[in-house]
């Protein structure tokens, strides 16, 4: 196999998990050239990627589909041996079925798979029975590799260590309490209940991107813990993972920043409120505990990928979680 390229534009979170299969395809063929396409932004979780060749990017938010043509004119000039899509969506199965590889690898759920290579079924459901994300990814190679999936990978630099060292003086948590759905978000009020319960003298540190500076104000003005500091938008994609993997804990929703834990193995606590577990999104570090609540909720989950609100009005997947539950996890 001479050069490879692997397809996801989609969130960030999807990308971490695609970053498993990059290293069963490094260990399969570790003389072939890996590339993988994103979408603009997703390209720096990728900076000094050991044996990344290139980061493709689409352009999603300017000229979209006139960017689509450009990557599509890019990829068939790389004359790939292998394009594997891990997406179900006409725009990266278009990419996939006209990239001129010789081998062409994606879901059958994609609308362009009947022009694949190789269509492989995808499996999804609130039963479990699809597996974890990259066990399902995994599936797209099972032809090429009896290994085992890998768990997802990023690589933070000697630099980026350097960077967060300043915040690692001391033990600390992480808290990254935001998400893109307000349904997977675990409420602010909560997370303030989780720090008024934290043991005083522990360093906690608010993360997330430059748009969630507001909130982690909002939450640190509500607590009565002191020790707290929002690094929101002070720290990338590797300088977060880099923070995290140090941690005694790391708090998260159903989100990114739980990608990130599992990439670097950091300790980890989930918190589901409108999604499940079962779905396969779960966190893949050896220290990792999921948090939810024990109430029977019929109208639990209520969609794949969270919703702007809830639906009923009454949050109660959220709401009826105990802060202890979230207590429990912290290492004595």
């Amino acid at each position: 196999m001479r050069s490879i390229l692997v397809i996801q534009t989609a969130f960030i979170g999807d990308v971490v998990l695609a970053t498993a299969l990059l290293e069963s395809l490094h260990k399969v063929y570790p003389q072939a050239s890996i590339d993988i396409a994103v979408r603009k932004g997703n390209e720096l979780m990728f900076n000094g990627h050991p044996f990344l060749r290139k980061v493709l990017i689409w352009n999603k938010q300017q000229a979209k589909y006139r960017n689509l043509i450009a990557l599509l004119k890019e990829i068939r000039q790389n004359k790939y041996s292998l394009v594997i899509n891990l997406q179900r969506y006409a725009a990266t199965g278009f990419l996939t079925a006209f990239s001129g590889a010789e081998t062409t690898i994606g879901f059958n759920k994609n609308p362009f798979h009947f022009l694949f290579t190789h269509s492989i079924k995808h499996q999804m459901g609130t039963d479990g029975q699809g597996g974890h994300e990259t066990k399902r990814n995994h599936q797209l190679i099972a032809s090429l590799t009896s290994l085992p999936a890998d768990r997802p990978a990023l690589y933070p630099s000697a630099e980026d260590d350097a960077y967060t060292a300043q915040w690692k003086r001391q033990p600390y948590i992480c808290i990254a309490p935001t998400s893109v759905w307000f349904t997977k978000q675990f409420p602010a009020a909560k997370w303030v209940e989780l720090l008024n319960a934290l043991p005083e003298q522990l360093q906690v540190y608010l993360l997330g991107g430059p748009g969630d500076r507001e909130v982690a104000d909002e939450i640190i003005a509500a607590t009565k813990h002191r020790l707290c500091t929002n690094l929101s938008g002070k720290c990338n994609f590797l300088q977060s993972a880099s923070l995290m993997r140090d941690a005694r804990m790391n708090y998260v929703n159903d989100s990114a920043p739980m990608h990130f834990c599992s990439s670097v193995n950091a300790p980890v606590t989930a918190v589901y409120c409108s999604t499940v577990p079962a779905f396969g999104y779960g966190p893949l570090s050896n220290n990792s505990r999921i948090v939810e609540t024990t109430e029977t909720l019929s109208c639990r989950p209520c969609g794949l990928h969270g919703r702007v609100a809830c639906p009923l009005g009454h949050f109660n997947c959220a709401n009826t979680i105990r802060v202890d539950q979230l207590t429990a996890a912290l290492p004595s």
